[in-house]
């Protein structure tokens, strides 16, 4: 028997954000003019900003995810268990651009209203944008983060999302 969701507040999550953002990683999804996108994220975190309880998130101008999110007033960051680690490294090399990657994943989409997330996930955080930046050299006060990171020069985007539900399983 499948596990339903269930709606806790934030403040009741109990796993820990840097394990389940740095080592769990995370899906980022967005949907655009009825089509789902998704990547995986290992940067990111969880706060508080503006009296708000928000995450954030980086992604790079290159991922076609990011024309999602920009399109979208919401997105969801789906933390699937341990057994998906395969199916999140794929999601995060193959570009949606290229093939229908959630399809060929065997994950299954669904909403919370308007916004996509999946079913195999654990812990599931629906966000609403409040702000995005673009990551420029110049602000890095630490210039070795720089090389290390971009050397393309593909410099992220910032958003700030407001957490509105947090569905976990159980």
């Amino acid at each position: 028997m499948q596990e339903t969701f269930h709606k806790i507040s934030p403040e009741e999550i109990q796993n820990n954000p840097f394990h389940m953002i740095g080592k769990d990683w995370m899906l980022v999804t967005a949907e655009k003019e009825g089509k789902v996108n998704t990547m995986t994220a290992s940067w990111g975190g969880v706060g508080v900003l503006w009296n708000r309880n928000v995450v954030y998130v980086f992604i790079r101008p290159q991922r076609y995810t990011k024309e999602f999110i920009d399109n979208a007033e919401t997105f969801s960051l789906s933390v699937l268990p341990q057994d998906y680690k395969k199916t999140l490294s794929y999601l995060g090399t193959v570009s949606g651009r290229d093939e229908d990657k959630i399809a060929k994943s065997g994950l299954t989409v669904a909403h919370d209203g308007a916004t996509p997330y999946f079913e195999e996930a654990e812990t599931v955080l629906v966000c609403r944008k409040l702000y995005r930046q673009e990551m420029t050299p110049e602000s890095f006060i630490d210039g070795s983060l720089v090389g290390a990171n971009y050397p393309n020069n593909d410099y992220h985007a910032m958003y700030v999302a407001e957490i509105q539900d947090v569905l976990v399983k159980g």
